[in-house]
């Protein structure tokens, strides 16, 4: 069954080792080369769909199975009455190096009379990328390799739209690594497909987790998934999650009692904001605090650190709700504590107290800076988990980095295993944020959340998305669903101002009004 992939369904993630797996026990109950010749039918059906007017397809095959699913689909579309143009990467008159499926469905293609030439057609108004699959690296000591990147660039760079096959060549299946071939330039680089409507990807028989994180979103396009006919699918536990709204908690006020009052969804208290002579960064506790109070949280308290000499703050006149409270008259073990939020050094002589008396703690960058570079505070995280106290590590890519001692490059080429290493090296729930932001525990499968844009790429959305998940906490949710739900409901708000305000940028502030 095929199906076009969106956020309202939450879908099992496969990595390279796990689909290998399902494939061989799926195409063991079957006739041969009856996945192929159903993966091709599928990817021809969708080119269809998506180019119905199409005048000339080019499709560029590869030396394995996944060119042998672009000749089984050029197959189609010629009988279909399609003009095919078909380019291969193979050696020459060698054509013993295809896998016996995918020499069968050329030697098909060849019988039918599909047009295979050496070079990709002048002109083409839809592009199908059949070259490498899953687990193929694209490297120069590949044979072909030259030619695949050229082929690559032209369909990246042309006017035509293109759907990749299983997953765009050069995508790693398993981190959405992007090799720098098919990497998508940034909009002041200039690139020509930015844009969701010239990329498509046709997963088959799994979904794969590096088409939702790091650079597979924008690599991958809109991503489609079609089971090839498995109905039962082979039972293999899930290398992660893709979250989807049918997974993610529900809202703090979603099914309130009538009778609910404001204890009944908790208190959350923010604490940071230093405010010296030389830096005020109150603004990002406010925004904290703010998107708690909008995300269904039933008081929210803000503790600044100030200074002797800075200027207290008594009320938030955008916000007057909020009750502000000095760091020593917070009532630690009856509220979520948000701690780090624009704490700069300061936040540094009260996070043992904080990590050692609040049961529910939400850290979150200066405070997460702060443990990096101090193993008593480590210490002192890492013993929360034996007490029974939840707590949330809400790091960017290069807060993450410093807690692994690695650097934001090594966190980004494989953010599940980062995410995962620093939810087992601390015990506790790891939110590691980004594009296809990732969601890991202890003892739980990871989920990457597929809300979101390009909106949120401002200063502040940050400690929005922490003023949420602490909300969300304070309502009694578990941690791990705690986390989960509040990402997506962050995602999920960009997703809507786009589309209710198209063109309009999205600034923290309005992000924090708009959590609900």
């Amino acid at each position: 069954m095929m199906q076009r992939i969106s956020s309202a369904s939450s879908h099992p993630l496969h990595s390279v080792a796990t689909t290998r797996a399902i494939e061989g026990l799926a195409a063991a109950s079957l006739p041969t080369h009856t996945l192929m010749q159903r993966a091709g039918l599928s990817v021809a059906r969708l080119t269809l769909a998506l180019a119905p007017h199409a005048q000339c397809i080019w499709i560029a095959c590869g030396p394995g199975n996944n060119g042998g699913d672009g000749f089984e689909t050029a197959l189609h579309l010629h009988q279909w009455g399609k003009k095919v143009v078909v380019t291969w990467t193979g050696p020459g008159a060698n054509k013993s190096a295809l896998p016996p499926d995918a020499q069968a469905s050329r030697t098909r293609a060849l019988a039918a009379g599909v047009p295979m030439t050496d070079e990709p057609p002048k002109h083409f108004d839809f592009c199908i990328d059949a070259l490498l699959g899953i687990g193929a690296d694209l490297d120069a000591s590949r044979p072909g390799s030259e030619r695949i990147q050229q082929w690559l660039a032209l369909m990246r760079a042309g006017q035509a739209p293109c759907l990749a096959v299983d997953v765009p060549t050069g995508l790693d299946t398993d981190t959405g690594r992007a090799a720098p071939p098919i990497a998508i330039k940034s909009i002041a680089g200039g690139a020509r497909k930015t844009r969701a409507t010239d990329l498509f990807t046709l997963s088959l028989l799994t979904l794969k987790p590096g088409l939702f994180t790091a650079q597979g979103r924008d690599c991958a396009g809109e991503v489609w998934f079609d089971d090839l006919g498995m109905d039962t699918p082979v039972q293999q536990t899930p290398d992660a999650w893709l979250l989807g709204a049918d997974r993610a908690a529900v809202s703090p006020r979603a099914a309130a009692l009538h009778a609910s009052h404001k204890g009944s969804f908790g208190d959350v208290a923010v604490l940071g904001g230093e405010s010296t002579s030389n830096s005020h960064m109150a603004g990002a506790a406010l925004l904290a605090a703010r998107a708690a109070l909008h995300a269904g949280a039933g008081r929210v308290f803000v503790a600044l650190l100030l200074e002797p000499c800075a200027a207290s703050i008594n009320v938030d006149p955008v916000q007057p709700e909020l009750m502000f409270r000095s760091p020593d008259a917070l009532d630690l073990k009856q509220q979520v504590v948000v701690c780090g939020c624009g704490g700069g050094d300061a936040v540094r002589a009260v996070l043992a107290r904080m990590l050692s008396i609040a049961p529910r703690l939400v850290l979150d960058a200066d405070a997460l800076n702060a443990i990096a570079v101090d193993s008593q505070l480590q210490a002192l995280l890492r013993a929360r988990a034996a007490r029974g106290y939840s707590t949330i590590l809400t790091p960017h890519p290069l807060e993450a980095a410093r807690l692994l001692g690695s650097n934001a490059a090594g966190v980004q080429a494989d953010r599940l295993s980062a995410a995962r290493k620093l939810a087992d090296q601390f015990q506790c729930v790891v939110v590691l944020k980004g594009s296809g932001t990732v969601i890991a525990a202890p003892g739980q499968i990871s989920c990457i959340n597929p809300s979101g844009n390009a909106l949120l790429a401002t200063a502040g959305t940050g400690d929005v998305l922490a003023g949420m998940v602490g909300a969300w906490l304070a309502s009694g949710i578990q941690a791990f669903d705690a986390a989960c739900g509040a990402v997506f409901a962050h995602g999920r708000l960009a997703d809507a101002w786009a589309a209710n305000r198209p063109g309009q940028p999205l600034v923290a502030s309005a992000l924090a009004a708009f959590s609900r």
